[in-house]
């Protein structure tokens, strides 16, 4: 026969045992159900908060008490007296100016001093040409505060050829943004939570996927909200400095019609052309009158000649018999 104490302690250790594997059991079955309560609200955009953290945010006052209820119902009705304050308007300036100077040096100068002034920077600058054609861009960023004053000071250093101006306005988006951050913020730290309270490795596992992936987007729209409120914070504004053109030549119009230009140029024209006979007439008068007369002269000696070698030939010659 089995000794009783040991038969108890037997008895004992199974239900220990099993009422660990309970508890194992039931603790893995929570990690799994809140793990997926959070990816689902992951992936719909929304925060999930715990299920321990529940009853801590709606816990007013004190649950036992009623005077600590109706010290909560008290706060709840300032709460919701007070008046939420409206966003601060967040407007983003972009603009191009065309400024016409006579001295770029100098009005570059001005510029640059007029937006240090206003408490502005120059993001960026480029200059072409050389000498009288010399023309320079230059961005400023330039605060919200003083941007109206800036431009107005800007267009008085020279004489505006071109402007440009924009305004968009981005408060909602940046409020949207802001709302969708503090959204995975609580996200973040329910994950935080059931990791702590996890106990299979794989839904570590899952947990952490899932927190890196949320911290990720916390990143990317910080900076989104990040660049829109600095650009809201300071306009940019693109000036653009150059000469003045060079002036064009005046095009001398073509005369009508005049009948006595025609005449001029008509007797003109005759004159030149008896000149020119005259001096051909007094040219053949001098030289080629005399060489003719010679030729002729010569012409005639010969054929003279030829005569009469002729006849001395035919008086030679004895008549036939």
């Amino acid at each position: 026969m089995d000794d009783p104490r040991k038969v108890t302690i037997g008895i004992v250790a199974v239900g220990l045992a099993a009422l660990v594997g309970l508890m194992l059991l039931v603790g893995a079955g929570q990690t799994t159900t809140i793990l997926s309560k959070v990816g689902a609200s992951i992936s719909g955009g929304e925060a999930v908060t715990s299920g321990d953290q529940q009853p801590a945010a709606g816990n007013g006052g004190d649950p036992g008490g009623g005077s600590g209820g109706g010290g909560a119902t008290g706060q709840g009705g300032q709460a919701a007296a007070a008046a939420p304050k409206p966003p601060t308007l967040l407007i983003v300036r972009t603009g191009s100016l065309t400024l016409e100077v006579t001295s770029l040096a100098s009005t570059v100068s001005a510029a640059a001093a007029l937006v240090n002034d206003a408490a502005g920077f120059v993001a960026g600058s480029k200059e072409s040409g050389a000498a009288a054609d010399a023309s320079a861009t230059v961005d400023y960023r330039i605060p919200a505060t003083a941007w109206e004053r800036t431009l107005t000071a800007l267009r008085g250093l020279a004489t505006v050829r071109g402007q440009e101006i924009k305004s968009d306005e981005v408060t909602g988006t940046v409020v949207d943004l802001g709302a969708r951050i503090a959204n995975l913020r609580a996200t973040e730290a329910a994950l935080q939570a059931i990791m702590a309270r996890a106990v299979r490795i794989q839904d570590v596992l899952d947990v952490q996927t899932q927190l890196t992936d949320t911290r990720g987007q916390i990143e990317q729209l910080s900076a989104q909200k990040s660049e829109l409120e600095d650009r809201a914070a300071y306009g940019s504004l693109t000036v653009t400095f150059r000469p003045p053109p060079a002036p064009r030549p005046t095009a001398t119009l073509a005369p009508g019609w005049d009948p006595a230009t025609d005449i001029e140029r008509a007797t003109a024209k005759l004159v030149r052309i008896g000149q020119r006979a005259t001096t051909a007439g007094i040219w053949f008068a001098i030289v080629g009158l005399p060489i003719l007369l010679a030729l002729g002269v010569a012409l005639l000696v010969a054929w003279a000649a030829a005569r009469l070698v002729v006849r001395l030939r035919t008086r030679s010659e004895p008549a036939p018999g």
